[in-house]
């Protein structure tokens, strides 16, 4: 079976590897142009292009997937099949179409729920208990094509996006591998998605990561923990923005014990409005971390990246004099 693979991040590469391990032969590899990375702003390849170079496969890296020109470049390798794993740019239909085994995806979600770019990200910020991966059959709309495969898998009470998405990189390699089996032993069973029942995962940028106090904890944990580490979950501290990592939830009654301000007396109700509470900070230790009051519940913050700095453990922000109690984040 020939193969036109198209993905660009990390995410898509042990689907590539696991294709080479299994002896597929990879025609082509499509991915997205060198970007500007680092400090020095100098182009890096994208991790699916550095692969591609290892194991010199014919690479493709057009600006966008469309025009003559790009069109008889993939159809000149002659594809079976195209694999797609978060290239990054929705193709049309005049692509999908040149193999004629069609398209198919790799994606990161139990379809119909969580289409869309973002459904890692989701899945933990809206406190799923559980997620996993779909193959599909590319279509024109949005991850709306028919199932071929689909592997559950538990998403854990304190994981990150940053842990799921690579544990779900290698689930969806796996069972990429295993839906290519099946359509090559002419053994597959296709199934329509149930439209109606589809929810949606729209790509994740600062304006959606800012942080909202005035949710409750175990609601706070989880929006941190979903938009862990790109772009970051934030708030403010004196105006100054700041991002936090690795929450743990404290309850209301782990809060009793602090009374800060006057919020809960004695296991009492709130002595002051909440909105005037959520958002401060009720301790500030190395054991503890930074403990931020929310609407319900506090959640302690093991790391922090102040602005112009590198992601740090708080306890070093606390020895730097970054953070103290009674300073509340906006």
């Amino acid at each position: 079976m020939k193969i036109l693979f198209w993905g660009t991040p990390t995410f898509a590469v042990p689907s590539l590897r696991a294709l080479d391990d299994e002896g597929f032969d990879i025609v082509g590899v499509v991915t997205q142009p060198d970007r500007p990375a680092g400090r020095g702003r100098r182009l890096r390849p994208s991790a699916v292009k550095q692969v591609a170079l290892e194991q010199g496969f014919p690479i493709l890296t057009p600006t966008l997937p469309r025009g003559e020109e790009f069109m008889t470049e993939i159809r000149a390798v002659e594809p079976d099949i195209s694999v797609v794993v978060a290239y990054g740019h929705i193709l049309k239909p005049e692509v999908l179409d040149v193999p004629p085994m069609g398209s198919i995806n790799v994606h990161a979600s139990l379809l119909p729920k969580l289409r869309g770019a973002a459904p890692i990200n989701w899945a933990i910020a809206r406190g799923f208990g559980e997620t996993g991966v779909t193959i599909m059959r590319m279509a024109e709309g949005m991850d709306s094509g028919a199932i071929i495969h689909q592997v559950p898998e538990p998403i854990f009470d304190d994981e990150t996006a940053s842990e799921l998405t690579t544990r779900l990189s290698e689930l969806g390699a796996g069972a990429l591998v295993e839906a290519l089996a099946l359509m090559s032993a002419s053994v597959l069973e296709e199934s329509e998605q149930d439209h109606d029942a589809a929810t949606f995962a729209p790509k994740v940028g600062r304006d959606v990561a800012r942080i909202d106090w005035m949710r409750p904890a175990i609601e706070v944990s989880a929006h941190t923990r979903g938009m862990d580490s790109i772009p970051g979950a934030w708030t403010t501290l004196a105006d100054v923005p700041v991002k936090l990592f690795r929450p743990t939830v404290w309850s209301d009654s782990d809060v009793d014990v602090l009374d800060p301000g006057g919020a809960r007396t004695n296991g009492g109700p709130p002595t002051l409005p909440m909105e005037s509470v959520a958002g401060t900070v009720i301790q500030a230790t190395p054991s503890d971390g930074v403990v931020v009051r929310c609407s319900v519940g506090a959640v302690a913050f093991a790391e922090a990246q102040p602005p112009g700095k590198k992601r740090m453990s708080v306890s070093d922000w606390i020895n730097g004099r970054g953070i103290r109690v009674g300073q509340r984040f906006e």
